[in-house]
């Protein structure tokens, strides 16, 4: 079985949550995996290893996981961007929308310096409103974006045409 198989068999589908007709992909067995884990990491931060990348930025909880094992593995800083009322020093924010409700995402205004090469990292690309928030973040703090990495992308939501000018990739993908 290829690497990608394996680490696909490990995410769990929960139908129904957090609210009916959303299909929930659970990382939870893939992360208790520590061979596949590894494994997951190695080939998110493969396109990097000979690329100049000054911060990975990790998006509330789950992208928080994979950036910060990321950015240790290609020895970068860690920006993170949470949800409102989450980080306690100053911040910029953004509203984005999720397939099932609406929120605002914040950064610290300190956490990436103008110009700097920046990787963002999320588990999951849905309809692309959360990824297009950061972005914007990132873009606000005159970070250069060389690339966004995703474990999972649902193409049926069609979550690209959101970020569209980006260089995106994800490992899985579900149709």
């Amino acid at each position: 079985m290829k690497v990608k198989d394996l680490i696909k068999s490990k995410i769990r589908n929960i139908p129904d949550w957090p609210k009916k007709g959303v299909s929930f992909k659970d990382i939870t067995p893939l992360l208790q995996d520590k061979n596949l884990f590894c494994k997951t990491i190695d080939l998110l931060i493969s396109p990097y290893l000979k690329k100049k990348v000054d911060k990975i930025v990790g998006i509330d909880a789950r992208g928080f996981i994979l950036a910060a094992a990321a950015a240790y593995k290609l020895k970068t800083g860690l920006a993170i961007v949470r949800k409102k009322g989450k980080l306690p020093a100053k911040t910029i924010s953004k509203k984005y929308s999720l397939e099932y409700a609406s929120e605002i995402l914040e950064i610290h205004d300190d956490s990436i310096l103008p110009n700097e090469r920046v990787v963002i990292i999320d588990d999951v690309l849905a309809t692309g409103g959360t990824m297009e928030a950061t972005v914007g973040l990132v873009k606000k703090l005159k970070g250069k974006i060389v690339g966004i990495d995703f474990l999972v992308e649902l193409i049926y939501l069609k979550g690209r045409k959101n970020l569209k000018g980006q260089k995106i990739r994800s490992l899985l993908k579900y149709r």
